[in-house]
């Protein structure tokens, strides 16, 4: 938590830097090189505190609106993510054969996030080599899919079976080869329904104004409606909050 509350403020210490920096400069509100667009589709790779290196993929489309909010540029906000949120206590361990496994884990858990919301401008750039920065808040509900992780075991030599990992279906005298596929035993998963909130920060550094590139930095609150049984002997919840970044690219018009 207090690595979240510190990436936050950093952020804020940023957007309130670029906002000065904005106030000191004289405005040019008739410069026809003003970054200007009705639209942006763009897509990414996002990572967060319940994830490893890569969490998974994000969509989203923002889309200029008429009126303004708080006398600042609007757009409608419309997102897609596709993560995979693990367990604190998940830690690879190596086997005999070379693979590596989660000593403990029962189940996998992915989320499908679609979200609804509102970016708002902060700071635009006037110059290809600026940097914007947009507001995000967004809500929206969130599919859990519980599937549940494979183990493949060998009981005597040159006879193995990959079954779902369960503390009490493991043979005696068993010993771990490796995990399943991560798409194996999908026709197993179940669906639990929840609701998920986020703010963020997006920070535009792409320098061609027909391209978006940048980064979105921010907080998401989950909830589901039961706790999901990630993890068999530890701790588990229904409600996760985590700090994530993402790494976008796409297009205006």
């Amino acid at each position: 938590m207090k690595n979240i509350t510190l990436s936050l403020l950093v952020c804020l210490a940023v957007a309130q830097l670029a906002l000065a920096q904005r106030q000191t400069t004289p405005s040019v509100t008739t410069d026809p090189d003003n970054d200007d667009y009705a639209s942006v589709l763009a897509y990414g790779l996002t990572t967060n505190t319940n994830s490893g290196l890569i969490g998974g993929l994000v969509l989203r489309h923002a889309k200029q609106l008429p009126n303004e909010l708080f006398g600042r540029k609007q757009y409608r906000y419309l997102g897609l993510e596709i993560v995979n949120v693990k367990h604190p206590k998940e830690v690879n361990e190596p086997t005999n054969s070379g693979s590596r496994f989660v000593p403990g884990k029962q189940n996998y858990l992915f989320v499908i996030r679609p979200q609804y919301g509102r970016e708002i401008v902060l700071s635009n750039r006037s110059a290809d080599e600026g940097i914007s920065i947009h507001g995000i808040v967004a809500v929206g509900p969130s599919i859990g899919v519980v599937k549940p992780y494979f183990l493949q075991l060998q009981s005597r030599p040159g006879q193995s079976q990959t079954i779902p990992y369960n503390p009490s279906s493991i043979p005696m005298g068993s010993s771990i080869l490796g995990t399943g596929g991560i798409f194996q035993g999908l026709d197993q998963a179940r669906i639990v329904p929840g609701i998920n909130l986020k703010l963020a920060l997006s920070f535009e550094l792409s320098a061609f104004r027909s391209n978006s590139t940048g980064l979105e930095i921010g907080f998401l609150a989950e909830a589901f409606s039961e706790k999901i049984v990630i993890m068999a002997l530890a701790e588990n919840r229904s409600f996760f909050t985590s700090g994530y970044v993402t790494l976008f690219f796409g297009n205006k018009k």
